[in-house]
């Protein structure tokens, strides 16, 4: 090797490139870690209604270390996620010192029992919510289809004075109804939402219908439904 010149020089330019890369990484990591690129600006976007500063101002200063180049901006969508009504976050960096935080949140559509809320994307979260909200009751693997369900019957409805307080999705996928004033509506399994609207549609040409105090409607029924009345008018 010793007697091989070219040899030679091509390993002395491979070791002499190699230390200036290494020379040049060590200045930039030097510079890039230096207090001259300090994160001056949070910038937080988005329809909040739940987050507020106070959240915020904790996660800025428990989670943002590093300057506008080092900030482990994974680490800080991390902490944002965690969030109790943060659905959907993004983080990026805008020059020359703002971090950029984009947040979506829950929409609360229901509660799942007493456990938690269901969103209108028919997802589940944990959060704190003192709204009035219609309780849903099915099988674990029923959140979208109740949320879905709760949707169409809810529009199907919304020209009647009834209002869903409960939806009930039975481990046969049979549907049941309790509105805000204690009535009880069976819907059975098969073209639910046609049996409501065809309920809906007598409802509302009926006026004895509608002015009458039923508490239990079975619409299971191919072509019509039965209503039950309080008993001795209780």
């Amino acid at each position: 090797m010793w007697h091989r010149p070219t040899l030679l020089n091509w390993t002395a330019n491979l070791l002499f490139s190699l230390a200036v890369v290494l020379m040049l990484y060590a200045l930039l990591f030097v510079v890039l870690h230096l207090p001259i690129f300090p994160v001056k600006h949070v910038q937080v976007e988005g329809n909040l209604d739940h987050v507020n500063h106070e959240q915020i101002q904790l996660i800025v200063s428990k989670y943002l270390k590093g300057n506008f180049y080092t900030l482990d901006l994974p680490r800080t969508r991390t902490a944002f996620e965690k969030l109790p009504w943060a659905r959907r976050v993004s983080v990026r960096r805008q020059w020359p010192d703002t971090i950029v935080v984009q947040i979506e949140e829950h929409q609360a559509l229901g509660r799942w029992g007493g456990v938690a809320l269901v969103n209108r994307h028919g997802e589940l979260f944990q959060a704190a919510s003192d709204a009035q909200l219609p309780v849903f009751y099915g099988p674990g693997d029923a959140v979208k289809e109740l949320a879905q369900g709760y949707a169409s019957f809810a529009q199907t409805l919304s020209v009647t004075q009834l209002q869903i307080q409960q939806l009930s999705l039975s481990s046969r996928r049979a549907w049941e109804i309790k509105t805000t004033d204690k009535r009880q509506m069976m819907l059975g399994r098969e073209a639910a939402k046609q049996r409501l609207q065809q309920f809906v549609a007598a409802y509302t040409q009926q006026p004895a219908i509608a002015e009458s105090d039923w508490r239990y409607a079975d619409l299971r029924y191919p072509n019509g439904f039965a209503l039950r009345m309080p008993r001795n008018g209780a």
